[in-house]
């Protein structure tokens, strides 16, 4: 277990970007919020950090001045719908230069060696978000504004995102299709907002091959999730070599979600996060932030998140995850797993893996 501790951003401004009754509400924040205070109680290997804004020129880095500035002047005058699906308030921009913000603030705790890892439980999620609208629920693209951040202000030359939400990560596909410096790796099930995400979106130009998408059917559960990783994402980032490793971590693919039907338990999630742990030290001195996008069901947030972050602070999963008192998802519905393996071999075929 390393010395350093596993850097939380978190904390009351999240709840500032009002949304109302919507699935993506202040009351995540507030759940996730008891939650590390009783973390931080339990143990000494966390620390939590009071996020700071991040600089509008920052945020400029994926996303177009004028974006930045409608937004902004929307938010200033009362809010609304600032894209279907995605109402803001009054204090949802600068809510939302916290939450790219934290994600930056971890970065920096573990360059300069103050952290093994870190986690920005930050909101208004982003991996929707593109570079001149916001999207799915989402604002700035936290994930690629700290991409863009460790390839500009650190120089690093390969940067890894794995995208494990529920719904596929279009922005962040996007933004870096035809760019072979990130790879991006999404896990997401089929027919689900926002549409994209097939097989055989690999990249453009340059960036041919540094994009692998997995779309899943309902019910996949937790072992086939974790054969998928091993088989197709563990060869993947041996050729890769990654410098950072980047997670959206989307939780609303847990079995009580109402959002999503992967019928994944907090012991899947915890599970990931310890097999990306160990690339990332195999890989890059263990460099890994990971940064929260979706999961509405506040129990099942809660108990994911927690097994998270006892994983990352050096928990076993087993230990991380008896918090979730819900349960274990993959008990009930399973699909055939024969065609979630030709799936897999497809997959493997097209990235030549």
């Amino acid at each position: 277990m390393s010395e350093k501790p596993t850097a939380i951003i978190s904390g009351p401004i999240f709840q500032a970007h009002n949304t109302g009754q919507h699935p993506e509400n202040s009351a995540r924040s507030g759940v996730l919020n008891k939650a590390v205070r009783e973390l931080l109680a339990y143990d000494t290997r966390f620390v939590n950090l009071e996020p700071l804004p991040a600089d509008l020129d920052r945020i400029a880095t994926v996303h177009s001045q004028s974006y930045i500035s409608d937004l902004q002047q929307f938010c200033l005058g009362g809010g609304g719908m600032a894209a279907t699906t995605t109402p803001v308030s009054p204090a949802s921009f600068e809510t939302a230069r916290f939450a790219a913000g934290g994600l930056l603030q971890g970065i920096d705790e573990i360059m300069a060696g103050r952290a093994a890892n870190a986690f920005a439980l930050v909101r208004p999620p982003g991996h929707h978000a593109v570079p001149d609208s916001a999207l799915g629920f989402c604002l700035f693209n936290n994930v690629a504004i700290a991409a863009r951040y460790l390839l500009e202000v650190y120089r690093l030359e390969r940067v890894l995102i794995i995208d494990w939400d529920v719904h596929h990560g279009n922005g962040t596909q996007d933004i870096f299709y035809d760019d072979s410096r990130v790879m991006f790796f999404s896990t997401h099930q089929t027919r689900l907002f926002p549409g994209t995400g097939s097989l055989h979106e690999t990249g453009d130009e340059r960036g041919r091959g540094f994009t692998a998408n997995l779309p899943l059917p309902a019910g996949c559960g937790d072992e086939m999730l974790a054969e998928i990783y091993r088989h197709l994402l563990e060869p993947l980032v041996e050729r890769f070599k990654p410098q950072f490793i980047l997670v959206s971590a989307g939780y609303d693919g847990h079995w009580r979600d109402p959002l999503g039907s992967l019928t994944l338990s907090a012991l899947g999630y915890a599970r990931l996060t310890r097999q990306v742990q160990q690339w990332a030290a195999t890989y890059c001195a263990g460099r890994l932030a990971l940064t929260l996008e979706g999961g509405y069901d506040l129990a099942a947030l809660t108990g994911s998140v927690t097994a998270s972050l006892l994983t990352l602070a050096g928990f076993l999963p087993e230990q991380a995850a008896q918090l979730d008192q819900a349960g274990v998802g993959p008990g009930g519905y399973s699909p055939q797993t024969e065609p979630l393996r030709d799936l897999l071999r497809q997959a493997r075929e097209i990235h030549k893996v």
